[in-house]
This record gives C-alpha cells, sequence and structure tokens, in this order.
C-alpha cells in the first residue's frame, strides 16, 4: 500500500520547518532532503500543512476508490462532519451529499449518528469512575502517539473505536457485510488506523480527505449546479454533528465540563496536546480525563483544504447541526440508538515503544564542543534547525536524527573559514600563474632536448651488430636495437612493428636467458661472456649493470653466424667485448644524462599541473 507520508526530495529545500512541528521525532534529514520515517511517524499530516513548498505528501486513495466503485458491491460513504466546514463554497449541505453520490456512491452517510452511540460510551465510563482516568481515543494521531512515544499510558487510553469504525458497523449490520465503505474525513492517520480493523465488522475499504475528494469532483466535473437536492441515508445523528469542533464529543451526550464541576480536560493543537500528555503522566494533581485533538478541531485537519479560516469553518459546522437537529426525528433517532447500543464498539491497544536512547551528558557536551558551542551562551539556540535548543539539537544528531550542516550557526562558521582559504588560495594561484608560465616554457625545452637524445641512443643502439637490450628491475624492455629484434624471432618482430624498440614488452616472454638479467639486478655484479643455447643457436649474453638495482644491459651475440667464423670467435671474443662495452658504456652515459634531463622535464611539467590542479579545486 505504500508509505502513509513521503518526501519528494527534488523540491525540499531544508527549510527544517517540518522538523520543527514534527512531535514524534519522525524526520530525518540525510542525503540533502527530510526523510520521513515510516515507523515512528504518527500520520498528524503536520508536516504536509506546514511544507510551503509542497514537498510532503500525504498517500492519494483516489484510485483505490474509483476501482471500489466500478465493481458490482455496493459502495456506502461515510462523511466526517467536518465536511461541513469544508464545503463553505456549497450553499446547502444537500448538494454535497448529491455531489458524492454522483461520484457513484450508493450510500451516503454521515458519522454523526456513530458519534452520539459512541459519546453515550464515554459517558457510562465517565459516569462509572473507578479511580482511573482516561484519554479518549476518537483522534488517529493521539492513538498512534501515544502506542509508540508514551507506552506507559496506553493502559490509560479509553477502550473504545473511533467513531468512524462505529460508523462502519453500524453500516454493516444495517446494509450488509458486502458493502464497501469509504471514509471522508479530514484526518490523514486514518488512512494507517484503519488497518487495526480489517478483520472486524468495522473494516473500512478506502479512506479519502477532502482534498482527494474535491479532486474527484473536478474529475467528473461534478458540482453543486449539476446536481439536486439529496438527503444522507439512515440512521441520521443529533449533536454528534459537532464532533469536529473541541467539546463536541460531549456536548452529543450533555456531559456539562464547566469550570467548576467538569472532570475532563479538553484541549486542542500539537502544543496542548504535548503538554497535557506531559502533565498527565507527571504531575500528581492532574486528576482529569483527557480529550484531545492532535489538530485544531477537525476542521483544521491535514486533509482539509489549505487557507481555510478556523472559526468560519467553525461556525459552519454549527449552523449545520442547528439545521439538522431542526429536521430529524427524534422518535427514529431514539429507536435507532436501541438498535445499536448492543455493538461491540470495544478495542484493544499495545504498545510500540520506539523511543529513542537518551545520550549522556558527556555525550552530548562532546558533541556541543564539536560544532563550537562548549560555552553555554552558544547553546541558547536559534531553531532554525527545528530543535528548540542547540542541546536537544546535540541528542536528536546523536539519535541519527540530524548532521551539522543543519546548524545554521555551524555552517556559517564554516562558510566563513572556507572564504578565508579561497582568499589566500587566490593569492597563492597569482604566483603560481607566473611560476607556471616561466615552468611550461622551461618543461617544452627540455622535453625537445630528452626526445633528440632519445632518439641519438636509438640510431646508435641499431648501428651495433651484436643484440642490445635494456630492462628495468621488473625485467621489461626500455630499449632494443634491431639486432637484438632479429635474434629473437618473428614474435619480436611483430611486437616491434607495433612498439618500436620492443618499449614495455617483458623479456620473459621474449628469450629464457632472462634469468641472467634478473641475476644481475638482484645481485648487482656484471655477468660478461656466457654462452648459452637459443633457438638452435649458441649465443653470448654479457650482463652489466647500469644503475644498480633498477636498470641493466646486456649484449648478446650470435655466435655461429656467417659473419662470425667460429675459428676466430676466441681470439676476437676479448676485443669485441671490449668495442661493445666502450660502445654501451657511451650510450648508457646518454641514457643516464638524457634520463636526468628526463626526469627534470617531467617534474617541472608534474609540479606545474599539480600548482593549477590545487587551485582550481580551492576556487
Amino acid at each position: 500500500m505504500g508509505q502513509l507520508i513521503v518526501t519528494d526530495k527534488d523540491k525540499c529545500n531544508l527549510s527544517y520547518t517540518c522538523v520543527r512541528v514534527c512531535p514524534a521525532k519522525a524526520i530525518k534529514i540525510a542525503d540533502k532532503y527530510a526523510q520521513i520515517l515510516p515507523d515512528r511517524c504518527i500520520g498528524c499530516g503536520q508536516c504536509v500543512t506546514m511544507c510551503a513548498q509542497q514537498a510532503i505528501q500525504y498517500r492519494s486513495d483516489v484510485e483505490i476508490v474509483k476501482s471500489l466503485i466500478g465493481q458490482n458491491d455496493k459502495v456506502a460513504a461515510i462523511c466526517d462532519p467536518a465536511i461541513s466546514g469544508e464545503f463553505t463554497d456549497v450553499a446547502d449541505y444537500r448538494k454535497f451529499v448529491a455531489m458524492i453520490r454522483e461520484i457513484g456512491f450508493d450510500i451516503v452517510t454521515e458519522m454523526s449518528f456513530a458519534v452520539d452511540l459512541v459519546a453515550y460510551k464515554y459517558k457510562d465510563l465517565v459516569d462509572s469512575f473507578q479511580g482511573k482516568h482516561y484519554i479518549t481515543t476518537k483522534c488517529p494521531p493521539v492513538v498512534s502517539y501515544i502506542e509508540k512515544q508514551e507506552p506507559e499510558l496506553v493502559e490509560n487510553l479509553a477502550p473504545i473505536v473511533p467513531p468512524y469504525i462505529a460508523m462502519a458497523k453500524i453500516i454493516h449490520k444495517r446494509y450488509g457485510d458486502d458493502v464497501k465503505i469509504v471514509y471522508l474525513t479530514a484526518c490523514t492517520a486514518a488512512k494507517d488506523e484503519k488497518k487495526q480493523f480489517y478483520h472486524t465488522d468495522g473494516h473500512i475499504d478506502g479512506v479519502l480527505t477532502f482534498v482527494e475528494l474535491r479532486q474527484l469532483f473536478a474529475q467528473k466535473g461534478i458540482t453543486e449546479k449539476t446536481v439536486e437536492f439529496s438527503e444522507f441515508d439512515p440512521p441520521l445523528g443529533r449533536k454528534g454533528g459537532l464532533f469536529p469542533i473541541s467539546h463536541g464529543l460531549f456536548q452529543a451526550v450533555d456531559i456539562n465540563q464547566g469550570l467548576l464541576e467538569g472532570d475532563i480536560i479538553i484541549t486542542e493543537g500539537r502544543t496542548n496536546f504535548l503538554q497535557s500528555i506531559k502533565e498527565f503522566k507527571q504531575e500528581n494533581q492532574l486528576n482529569q480525563h483527557l480529550d484531545l485533538f492532535y489538530c485544531k478541531g477537525c476542521i483544521q485537519g491535514p486533509g482539509t483544504s489549505q487557507g481555510g479560516k478556523k472559526f468560519t469553518r467553525r461556525s459552519q459546522v454549527i449552523k449545520y447541526v442547528n439545521k439538522r437537529m431542526k429536521a430529524i426525528d427524534a422518535y427514529q433517532w431514539r429507536l435507532d440508538i436501541e438498535e445499536f447500543k448492543t455493538l461491540d464498539l470495544n478495542r484493544n491497544f499495545k504498545s510500540k515503544d520506539i523511543r529513542l536512547p537518551i545520550p549522556s551528558k558527556e555525550q552530548i557536551d562532546a558533541v556541543l564542543a564539536d560544532m563550537g558551542k562548549s560555552k553555554q551562551e552558544d547553546q541558547l539556540g536559534c531553531g532554525a534547525c527545528g530543535y528548540p535548543s542547540c542541546r536537544e539539537f546535540a541528542v536528536a544528531h546523536l539519535q541519527g536524527l540530524t548532521d551539522y550542516e543543519q546548524c545554521y550557526t555551524f555552517s556559517i562558521k564554516k562558510l566563513r573559514s572556507y572564504v578565508n582559504k579561497v582568499n589566500a588560495s587566490n593569492e597563492k594561484y597569482r604566483k603560481t600563474q607566473e611560476a607556471l608560465v616561466i615552468s611550461e616554457e622551461k618543461a617544452r625545452v627540455e622535453e625537445k632536448l630528452a626526445r633528440e637524445a632519445a632518439e641519438t641512443t636509438t640510431a646508435m643502439l641499431n648501428k651495433l651488430r651484436a643484440g642490445v637490450v635494456i630492462v628495468d628491475e621488473g625485467l621489461n624492455v626500455i630499449e632494443a636495437n634491431q639486432r637484438f629484434v632479429e635474434m629473437i624471432g618473428d614474435d619480436a618482430r611483430e611486437i616491434a612493428e607495433v612498439v618500436p624498440g620492443l618499449k614495455g614488452a617483458e623479456l620473459k616472454s621474449l628469450v629464457d636467458f632472462h634469468k641472467v638479467f634478473a641475476s644481475v639486478l638482484q645481485s648487482g655484479q656484471d655477468v660478461l661472456e656466457r654462452d648459452v643455447e637459443f633457438a638452435n643457436s649458441i649465443i653470448n649474453v654479457s650482463v652489466f649493470t647500469i644503475k644498480r638495482h633498477e636498470i641493466v644491459g646486456g649484449i648478446i651475440r650470435d655466435l655461429i653466424t656467417p659473419e662470425v667464423r667460429k675459428e676466430e670467435v676466441i681470439k676476437r671474443a676479448r676485443d669485441v667485448i671490449k668495442e661493445n662495452l666502450e660502445t654501451v658504456q657511451q650510450i648508457a652515459f646518454l641514457l643516464g644524462e638524457s634520463a636526468s634531463k628526463t626526469e627534470k622535464t617531467l617534474n617541472s611539467i608534474i609540479e606545474a599541473q599539480q600548482l593549477g590542479e590545487k587551485h582550481g579545486s580551492g576556487k
């Protein structure tokens, strides 16, 4: 069915308004938007009504209701009496009854009769007082809050179903258990609370807020001008129509709640609700029942159109009830009460304790210190983060609900520090630019010289009749002359066509006498005039150190080639070796000088590039 309340992260601008109004710590700031935690949410909808960006929305049941109406079963609507306060733009209540029927509802009832019935249950509870004080359970967010946040008060919840569930029981008894029921209300929490009654005779199939009801009217083109008058289906209520207003429930059964004789505290609104719960739990002197609305009465519920005026809506509800009272058959009402008073209107509650652990003072102080708020005067709090004080913010942070960036003063200090660093970087950048221009020019000159030296070295190597190869500590070829390539065979020639001089090739994969090179790299001792068999030939290998343990060179001569007569090998060996060694040493010297210049050139380029990147990240 999906989560009741969700956030569109693309619309969220992190104003933290939702955090400020949430009583259940059910909103976590993460991934740069406000996330609703479904297990903690009580469905009050305050975040929905307070979000100016309309980034937070509740789950819609419009499509579910359309599907129900499209089936063969009868579908009944239960109207919350607050509907008269919502549709102030409709001249007569009989018009919006007709408009609801036009959507496709077979039965349209009003919840006020169920309020009358439930009110008698509360009257019995008050009249038979045995020392235990109760909290009314007509408001779904109140029940959810106590089950989750104040589980020790679960036993004080009045064990009576909310009026809309009582009305569902009445409809099923009078019109049949197979009737599908949709509740039209100002309450968003009812969308989830109804799940608790799925397997009872008070089961509800869908909940539409008044805003969603208006959407259906608009989709179907239904207005008061397109319909005729229509009355609610029975049973009809009396003073239960005052339910959306404070005191309305108990006025339905004429319970007097004057200041001197009343034993019920009746209040509404988030602040009063939280304070009354706190005092009910902690203060021994508060020996009274609590009748609570989380919202400012159902007439201001989150499912109503925004911008509605509370006292205008209140006035409309009272006028509506007065008008209905004059038309209701009192005798029939009493008969209906008698018919349904035996219904089971009891319910049970379950502790769902999801309170977060309270961190220690030391942990809180450590967070405050990290935020630069060690001093008491820095902890008063501006409230911008959504929490009333810096200490409460620190608690929420330790509970995993906030991050430091949510604190404006912390973010401003961090921004100032960043600006100072940027200014310092700009000065360095100016100096770096000048150095960079010089370095780039120098690097281009040195790169050219290095390239020319490398070309000279390669040309010299290719003049030699012996094979020459130079490798690094990993036995990867640094340079090899054409004679070496020809001696190795076809595989080497193919590689050389793609990579001149076999640069980067693995010596291990080219020759099986690579261990001689590995030995010289490891020991640092040259190996001269070693004869080895290779490719059906005998070759003479001399390996010498160019850079100890890092670079070695090798001279390879084929002793049975036509160019070298076998009988002259011994006589000429020493002269040839001496000559080749001198040549290779000259080459090594050139390579060393070229490598030195190349290293300087590359280092200059790297330093210049690093300065540029550092400046770019600073901006």
